[in-house]
């Protein structure tokens, strides 16, 4: 059976930009909603000093960034790093400033939170506004361990980019791409990742990719950057298996290295490579970096597979200049009952205000997000802090209201212009993306498809030529052995982009399985001519001009495969047939040999072996 490469689209946190959702006036129930920090447990000590009110709330909240090296701008770890900004902590404190923390913490519990009470704030205020005493420095609380190792304790697996990408003194944003090439030979499973950007000052987040078909190689290959990697803001990843993203491994200023549970672990193949898309400011100087990954292995394998669910209204985003208000919303009824683990919302710089609730089949509504004030600084995943279950039936909505005037102080535009959606910084995104868990699908089958076809179906009623809604929706019939239903998908996002290597690929072998062979072998041959280093697109074009009878075109492209993928068992079993076919049995008897001491279990190497066996058989018969 060929293969067909199934590109799932990840569209979720690269830009990491600044979301802004509005409620479209509905009044929301909090049913469960978490209590606000803000309650203080208790008075406010009249004369907090140092040692004994000041230092536990700043190495709780604050010396993660605010630390020698950090991303912060000035250290806050030493009573008198502290004493020297006491009244710059109590202003940005009492303006909710610093820490950064956008979510409503009466609308929704998260973990981590990082938000000071307003005991907290009191304390503070009173120690600047009395002369920041010390009090007992020997009573001090010891430092937290600092950041400079590694918070999880030494991985398992160290990777460190490629040296030679230097970040530009001036400019806008710039949005690069490290590939790590991961020498890995048996499967792992990660319950942790630790990244450490290579220079925080000019890092604002970064995004972990997985890509298990070295999509992201190929890029490279065709930007011819300078130094490695290459620059993009959103990367699509492909897969060859319905494996649609599930997690989100990111990295921003002062967040505590996540570790998933040991049930929702991922797994790490040979072969994989990982993408870090990182967004670096220039800063005056040419800056070097160099990023290292830390991976943590486990001894679970996963029995929860999650799956990003995102919503997006791209398509409403033309935002007139000095428009206050401006809302875009969608809205989604989940097929299935779903757990909700975490939220990650997105958009550029116009964001105002953030929400999404969910509304519940009995009409009560529960929130899921709400950021009343955006700052496009400080955007972030956020984690609930128990997951949240949302029955069959539910509504998930979201609402992003955007501010496109002189009043808005993230305005890049001076003055206000018209702003479309777009993946430069300058333009605009709606997005919001839920990690879920669904239930299993009627029947106990994998609920992400049901999940997936109701999405990808949901956003081709907003756009029918959705590149990604197409492809993926077509991704989803040809795996379920539906080929004739995959085709005009495949067709109407070839429309969109005409030089897709991978729809070109999968419409090649949709074709090839409805029996269409010549019109699989034309769709493939485009394929690597679009791409020449996609693989996968030239081993089932190889395997097309077999099945039409082209064994020499065939055996060449195999060869083609196997000299950059010189383990595929596959298409050394294959190479060997097409070999046999042509009656050059020692050469097939070699490469369907080879095919079996990769996989002894390659049913095609042992079938056309036998087969071998019988023919020489059968001629050494007639010779006597």
């Amino acid at each position: 059976m060929c293969r067909a490469l199934r590109d799932w689209v990840d569209r979720v946190n690269r830009c990491l930009a600044l979301p802004t959702l509005v409620l479209a006036g509905a009044a929301i129930a909090l049913g469960g909603a978490a209590q606000s920090p803000s309650t203080p447990a208790k008075s406010a000590p009249q004369h907090p000093t140092y040692s004994h009110d000041v230092a536990p709330i700043l190495y709780a909240n604050c010396v993660q960034c605010h630390q020698p090296g950090g991303s912060g701008p000035m250290s806050l770890v030493t009573y008198e790093d502290a004493r020297q900004h006491a009244r710059q902590i109590a202003f940005v404190t009492r303006n909710r400033i610093m820490p950064p923390w956008l979510p409503d913490p009466a609308a929704v519990a998260f973990a981590d939170q990082l938000r000071l009470t307003e005991q907290q704030i009191t304390i503070l205020a009173r120690w600047a506004d009395q002369g920041a005493p010390a009090g007992n420095l020997a009573q001090a609380p010891p430092p937290p361990k600092l950041a400079s190792g590694w918070q999880g304790g030494k991985p398992d697996l160290i990777l460190q980019a490629p040296p030679g990408y230097v970040v530009p003194a001036e400019g806008m944003d710039v949005y690069h791409n490290f590939i790590f090439q991961v020498p890995v030979t048996s499967t792992h499973y990660v319950r942790a990742v630790e990244i450490h950007p290579g220079n925080p000052k000019v890092t604002h987040h970064a995004n972990l990719l997985i890509d298990r078909t070295h999509s992201a190689r190929r890029m490279e290959a065709r930007h011819h950057g300078t130094g490695p990697g290459f620059d993009g803001m959103d990367v699509e990843m492909e897969s060859d298996a319905f494996e649609p993203e599930g997690h989100f491994i990111y990295w921003k200023p002062g967040i505590p290295i996540w570790r998933e549970p040991e049930d929702m672990t991922w797994r790490l193949s040979p072969g994989t490579d990982l993408v870090l898309n990182i967004h670096l400011r220039p800063s005056g100087t040419p800056v070097p970096i160099q990023p290292t990954i830390g991976l943590y292995f486990s001894d679970k394998k996963p029995t929860l597979n999650p799956m990003l669910l995102q919503l997006d209204r791209d398509d409403e985003l033309n935002i007139p200049a000095g428009a206050r208000d401006f809302q875009v919303g969608d809205d989604f009824k989940l097929p299935l009952a779903v757990r909700a683990y975490a939220v990650y919302p997105h958009a550029h710089y116009l964001g105002k205000r953030l929400a999404a609730y969910a509304t519940l089949p009995d009409g009560s509504r529960k929130w899921l997000l709400l950021i009343p004030r955006w700052d496009p600084a400080w955007q972030g995943i956020y984690r609930y802090k128990q997951p949240v279950f949302l029955p069959a039936g539910s509504v998930i909505s979201m609402r992003y209201s955007y501010d496109n005037s002189e009043q808005n102080p993230h305005n890049p535009h001076h003055p206000p212009q018209r702003v479309m959606a777009g993946n430069m910084a300058m333009d605009e995104m709606a997005h919001l993306s839920l990690q879920v868990v669904p239930s299993p699908a009627p029947g106990g089958g994998d609920g992400r498809t049901v999940l997936q076809e109701a999405l990808m179906r949901h956003k081709l009623v907003h756009d029918p030529n959705d590149y990604a809604a197409n492809y993926n929706l077509g991704a989803l019939m040809l795996s379920r052995q539906q080929p004739a239903n995959a085709v005009p998908r495949f067709e109407r996002a070839i429309a969109q982009r005409p030089g897709s290597a991978t729809a070109l690929n999968s419409l090649g072998a949709a074709l090839l399985q409805l029996g269409r062979k010549q019109d699989a072998v034309l769709r493939l041959q485009q394929a690597v001519q679009a791409d020449p280093d996609y693989l996968d697109a030239r081993y089932n074009l190889a395997s097309a001009l077999a099945f039409t009878g082209q064994f020499a075109e065939s055996a060449r492209q195999f060869e083609q495969v196997l000299q950059r993928r010189p383990n595929d068992a596959d298409a050394e079993a294959r190479l060997g047939s097409v070999l046999a076919a042509q009656q050059e049995y020692a050469a097939a008897e070699a490469h369907l040999r080879r095919a079996l001491s990769l996989d002894p279990d390659n049913q095609i190497a042992k079938d056309n072996l036998r087969l071998l066996q019988q023919v020489r058989v059968q001629k050494g018969s007639k010779a006597q």
